[in-house]
Parts: structure tokens; sequence; C-alpha cells
């Protein structure tokens, strides 16, 4: 047995799952979608806004592409989501790991030789 194998338990399965909706998610955008008024018009006008080298940038959006835009930058908070959960599950493993080598180093250092 490889001794640097990762024993398959929850933290790996749920890594697993959550990489495997990474792959699932599609296109996504980072920014906020927000609408404005615009002078004389009825219909609200749309503004995708994001950071860009550390200032906050805004591009317009026509109406046409605000649904699209809109399912764009869910899929990027999903994302993000998804992105702890497999940091989170990854951070687990390691500490497995880590009290793993301490305890079999206690076991052999308590085992007579």
């Amino acid at each position: 047995m490889n001794p640097n194998a990762i024993v398959p338990n929850r933290h790996v399965r749920a890594r697993q799952a959550a990489l495997r909706q990474i792959a699932l998610l599609g296109p996504f955008l980072e920014g906020s979608l927000s609408s404005f008024r615009r002078p004389g018009c009825r219909q609200p006008g749309w503004h995708l806004t994001f950071k860009q080298h550390g200032r906050t940038r805004t591009l317009y959006v026509p109406v046409e592409l605000v649904a699209r835009v809109k399912q764009w930058t869910l899929n990027y908070r999903r994302l993000k989501q998804l992105i702890r959960q497999v940091t989170r599950h990854s951070r687990a493993l390691i500490r497995r790991h880590v009290a793993d080598r301490r305890a079999a180093s206690r076991s052999r250092a308590l085992t007579p030789r």
C-alpha cells in the first residue's frame, strides 16, 4: 500500500463531488448586474460592475443579453461557493494526514524493538 495515497473518506468524496459540480457549471462572469434609469426611457438600462486592476469598472449590458449575463453572474457565485468547499475539504485532508503521521510516529516510538 502506498503510504502517500489518500484513503477515500468523507472529505475526499465531498471534494470530488464539488469538483464534478464545477465541471458542469457552465459559463461564468465575475461582477454584479444592476439596473439604472435612463433619461427619457421607460425601460431601465443595465450595467455590469466589476473590479479590474483594483479599480471599479462598469460595462453596459444590452437588454437582449441581460438574462444570459444574470445567469453567468449567478454561476460565478456558485463557483465561488464550490471553490470554498473544495478548499475546506483539501485542508481537512492535510490536517488528517499530519495527524496520521504523528500517530504513526508515536506508535513506532512506543513499540519495543
